[in-house]
C-alpha cells in the first residue's frame, strides 16, 4: 500500500509569484475612496436602471411534454373559452341567496369580460331555461364566478388587480362579500417585503459580532458590506426578470441567501485582516494579505455555492433552475464585495478599526503551529483525539434521531387553505369548500381527444367514458363528459373527497389518469389528459420526484470533486460528501416534523398540517450543500495548512479547530438567524426554506464540525490526505489559502 502522504502537493513545491488576489486587496485598501465611490454609483445607478426597466416576478410556468400540458393544448384548440388560467371571484351572502343581486352578478361578469387578457367569464346565475352551473351553493349564500385567463393574473402586474377590483365593485356596494380563489387570489396578496425578517437577523448578527469579537466597527463591516452586496444583486436580478420569468419567491430567497453569505464572507476576511494588524502589519498589506488568504477560501466556497445551484439546471424545469441562479445572483455579488468592498473599507478604518471595543477584541488567535497552545478548543480537540469513537458515536445518535421524520416525508403542493386568514385567497378557499365541498378549490379537468375516432363511434365512446367515471373511489363528483363545439374532444371536472393538498387527490388523479381513463378508451384512437392547475402540480411533483435523485447524485459529485481538488485528500473528500449528507437528512427531518407533523407549525403561523413543497427538498439541498463548503473550505484550510508543514495528523486538527473554532461558530449563529428570521414570512414555502436552512447551517457548524470532523479526521490519520499518484497528476491545484503567500 502507497504511504500516507504519495502524491501529495507536499511532494509538489510550488513558486508562486506575487498574487493577484494579493495586489487586488492591497490597491483596494490603497484606494479606498475610489473602490467606495465606485460601489455606491453603482448600487445608486443599478436602483434607478431597476426601478425603470425592472421585471415582475410571477408563478407563471410550463411543464412541456407532461400530460396536463398537452392536455392544456387540446383544450386551446378545440375548446379555447375552457384553456388558459382559471381562478374564481368568489361571493357569499349570509343574509339572504345571492340570487336577490342578480343584476348586479351579471354587471360583473359583463365588467370582467371587458377585462384585458381575459379568455371567458362563467355567470353562476345563467339565463332562464340554461342548464345550471353548478355555482351555487344548495343554500344559495356562496358562488363563484370562473374568470379564465391567458395567463397566470399575477404575470399582469399590481395594477391588474386594481382593474379587478373595480369590475367587481357593484357587488362590494351592495353589501356582498367577495373574495378571491386561485392564481387570481395569489396574484392578490400583499406584497411580502421580509423586512421584519432581514431586521431580526441583523440585531442578532450585530449582537453575536460584539459577543464573539468585541469590536463595535468589526461588527458592523460585515452587516454594511453584505447588505450593499444584496441590494447590488437584487437590483441585478430585478433587470434579468424584465428578460425571463421568475418565480414570485426568488427575490426572497436570494436575500435569505445573499444576507447569510455575504457576512459570512465578510467576516472570514475581516477575522484574518484583524489578526494581521494585530501582528504589526500595515492596514492595507493586511487587507491584502487577508484577501490573498481567507480571500481564496472565499472565493472557492463562493465558486462552490454557485455550481452547486447551477446543478439545479439538472433537473430540467427552468422554475427550478432559475430560483438556484435567482440566488446565485446575490452570492456573486457577495464574493465580489467580500474581495473589493472589504479591504476598500479596511483600508478606510486603517488601525482604527478596534477604537470603538465592548470588551478586549479578540481574532483568530495567536497560537502558532509551533507552540503549545492551551485554549479552550485546543483542549477540546485533545478530548476529541482521546475518545475519537465516543464523539463520533455522539454526533451519529444526534443526527440519527432528527432524521427519523424524513423516512415519512410527503412531498406536494401546500394548498391556499394554509395562507393566513388575512388573504383573500385564504377567506375564498373557505368559501368554497363550506359551500361546495373542499375538492372544489381543486377541480380536476379531464380531457379526452377524440380527433381520431370516427365520428360515428363517439357516442358510445361518450357512454362508454360515463360509465367508467361513475362511482370512482376518491371523488366527490364527476361531471358527465361533455362534447367540445367542434366535437373534437370530451370534458369532464373531476371533485376530490379532499382538499388539493390532501393524499386523496393525488391518488384520485393518478387513478384517472392511469387506470380510469385509459380503460375507458381502450380499443379506440383516443387519448386522455388531465388538466388544470392541480393536475399540472400533480404532473410537476412527479417530475421533481424522479429527478431529485439525478440532483443528489450531480451535486454530490461536484462537491466531493471541488474538496478534492482544493485538499487533494481522497477521504477527506469521502468524509465531506457523507457528513455533508447526514447534516441535509437531519435538516429534512426536522422541516419534516414541524410542518407535515405539525410539531409547532401552528406556533409559526401554518393552517394545520402541510406536505413538504415538492421542490424544497431539491432548492435545500443545492443551498445546504453549497453552503456547507464555507465552514468545510475554512476549517479543512487551516487543518491542512497545518498537515502541509508539520506532517502531524492529529495536531493538525487541533490547530485548525483551535483557530477556526470561534468565527466558524459566531459566522454559524450569524446564518442561523438570518435564515431562523424567515421563518416569520407569510409565504410558508418561505417559512420551510427558512427552517430548514437554519437547522441546517446549526447541525453542520455544531455537531457536524466540532464533533463529527475532528472524530474522524482523528481517526483517519496520516490517510486522510492520502492521494494516488495518478490523481495527483490529473487534478489541477488550488492554493485554497494561499500558503505560498
Amino acid at each position: 500500500m502507497p504511504s500516507p502522504t504519495e502524491g501529495t502537493a507536499a511532494e509538489t513545491p510550488v513558486v508562486v509569484k506575487r498574487g493577484q488576489l494579493l495586489r487586488l486587496g492591497e490597491w483596494c485598501a490603497r484606494h479606498c475612496v475610489t473602490v467606495l465611490v465606485i460601489w455606491l454609483l453603482g448600487l445608486a445607478g443599478l436602483h434607478v436602471l431597476q426601478n425603470e426597466f425592472g421585471g415582475v416576478y410571477v408563478d407563471n410556468f410550463t411543464l412541456p411534454g407532461t400530460q396536463s400540458n398537452t392536455g392544456q393544448q387540446v383544450l386551446q384548440e378545440n375548446a379555447p373559452s375552457s384553456s388558459g388560467t382559471g381562478a374564481q371571484v368568489v361571493m357569499h351572502d349570509s343574509q339572504a341567496p345571492l340570487t336577490g343581486v342578480q343584476s348586479q352578478i351579471d354587471q360583473v361578469v359583463g365588467n370582467l369580460q371587458q377585462l384585458p387578457h381575459v379568455i371567458s367569464v362563467v355567470n353562476p346565475l345563467p339565463p332562464p331555461g340554461s342548464p345550471p352551473t353548478g355555482a351555487i351553493s344548495s343554500d344559495g349564500t356562496i358562488g363563484y364566478i370562473t374568470v379564465r385567463f391567458q395567463a397566470n393574473p399575477s404575470a399582469y402586474g399590481d395594477s391588474y388587480i386594481d382593474l379587478v377590483n373595480d369590475a367587481v365593485e357593484p357587488l362590494r356596494a351592495a353589501g356582498i362579500d367577495v373574495e378571491y380563489g386561485g392564481p387570481l387570489g395569489e396574484a392578490a396578496r400583499p406584497e411580502t417585503k421580509d423586512f421584519t425578517s432581514e431586521a431580526i437577523g441583523f440585531a442578532v448578527a450585530v449582537v453575536v459580532l460584539l459577543v464573539g469579537f468585541g469590536s463595535l466597527i468589526a461588527a458592523g463591516m460585515p452587516l454594511v458590506t453584505a447588505l450593499i452586496a444584496v441590494i447590488v444583486g437584487l437590483s441585478c436580478l430585478s433587470l434579468l426578470a424584465a428578460l425571463t420569468t421568475f418565480a414570485s419567491v426568488s427575490p426572497t430567497l436570494a436575500t435569505m441567501i445573499g444576507l447569510g453569505v455575504g457576512i459570512d464572507y465578510a467576516l472570514f476576511l475581516i477575522t484574518r485582516h484583524r489578526q494581521q494588524v494585530m501582528d504589526g502589519a500595515a492596514p492595507p498589506v493586511a487587507a491584502g494579505r487577508a484577501v490573498a488568504t481567507s480571500g481564496r477560501a472565499v472565493l472557492v466556497s463562493g465558486c462552490t455555492v454557485v455550481i452547486a445551484l447551477a446543478g439545479l439546471y439538472v433537473s430540467r424545469v427552468s422554475f427550478i433552475g432559475k430560483l438556484g441562479a435567482a440566488a446565485a445572483v446575490t452570492v456573486i455579488t457577495a464574493v465580489l464585495g467580500a474581495l473589493t468592498l472589504v479591504p476598500a473599507l479596511l483600508g478606510l478604518v486603517g488601525r482604527n478599526i478596534d477604537r470603538f471595543k465592548v470588551r478586549t477584541p479578540v481574532a483568530e488567535g495567536t497560537v502558532g503551529l509551533d507552540q503549545e497552545a492551551h485554549g479552550g478548543w485546543h483542549r477540546y480537540a485533545k478530548r476529541v483525539e482521546r475518545r475519537p469513537w465516543w464523539f463520533l458515536a455522539g454526533g451519529l445518535v444526534v443526527i440519527g434521531i432528527l432524521t427519523i421524520p424524513l423516512f415519512s416525508m410527503r412531498l406536494g403542493h401546500i394548498d391556499d387553505g394554509a395562507d393566513p386568514i388575512t388573504f383573500t385567497d385564504r377567506r375564498a378557499f373557505d368559501l368554497i369548500s363550506e359551500g361546495f365541498g373542499p375538492g372544489a378549490n381543486g377541480p380536476l379537468t379531464l380531457v379526452i381527444d377524440q380527433s381520431q375516432v370516427p365520428s360515428g363511434d363517439r357516442a358510445a365512446l361518450a357512454a362508454n367514458v360515463q360509465q367508467a367515471l361513475t362511482g370512482v373511489p376518491g371523488a366527490a363528483s364527476i361531471s358527465p363528459p361533455q362534447p367540445t363545439g367542434n366535437g373534437q374532444a370530451l370534458i369532464s371536472t373531476a371533485l376530490s373527497t379532499v382538499v388539493p393538498q390532501d393524499a386523496g387527490t393525488t391518488d384520485l388523479f393518478n387513478h384517472l389518469k392511469d387506470d380510469v381513463l385509459p380503460q375507458a378508451v381502450a380499443g379506440t384512437a383516443a387519448a386522455t389528459y388531465i388538466t388544470g392547475t392541480t393536475a399540472a402540480q400533480v404532473d410537476f411533483l412527479e417530475l421533481i420526484s424522479e429527478r431529485l435523485p439525478l440532483i443528489i447524485a450531480v451535486v454530490v459529485g461536484l462537491a466531493f470533486l471541488i474538496i478534492l481538488t482544493v485538499f487533494r485528500g481522497l477521504l477527506v473528500a469521502v468524509k465531506a460528501a457523507v457528513l455533508n449528507l447526514l447534516s441535509i437528512g437531519a435538516s429534512y427531518g426536522v422541516v419534516v416534523a414541524v410542518f407535515q407533523w405539525g410539531w409547532g407549525g401552528p406556533a409559526l403561523g401554518v393552517n394545520g398540517t402541510v406536505p413538504i413543497e415538492s421542490y424544497v427538498p431539491m432548492m435545500m439541498f443545492a443551498i445546504v450543500f453549497g453552503l456547507s463548503m464555507d465552514y468545510e473550505v475554512f476549517l479543512l484550510s487551516r487543518v491542512h495548512e497545518a498537515w502541509m508543514r508539520t506532517q502531524n495528523a492529529e495536531d493538525s486538527v487541533a490547530h485548525g479547530l483551535e483557530i477556526t473554532a470561534r468565527v466558524i461558530t459566531c459566522a454559524a449563529l450569524i446564518m442561523v438567524s438570518v435564515f431562523a428570521a424567515f421563518i416569520l414570512s407569510d409565504n410558508i414555502v418561505v417559512k420551510m426554506l427558512g427552517l430548514g436552512l437554519a437547522v441546517s447551517v446549526l447541525v453542520d457548524a455544531t455537531v457536524v464540525r466540532l464533533l463529527l470532523v475532528p472524530a474522524v479526521m482523528t481517526l483517519l490519520g496520516a490517510r486522510a490526505w492520502w492521494l494516488p499518484r495518478w490523481l495527483d497528476r490529473i487534478l489541477p491545484h488550488v492554493d485554497t489559502e494561499g500558503e505560498a503567500v
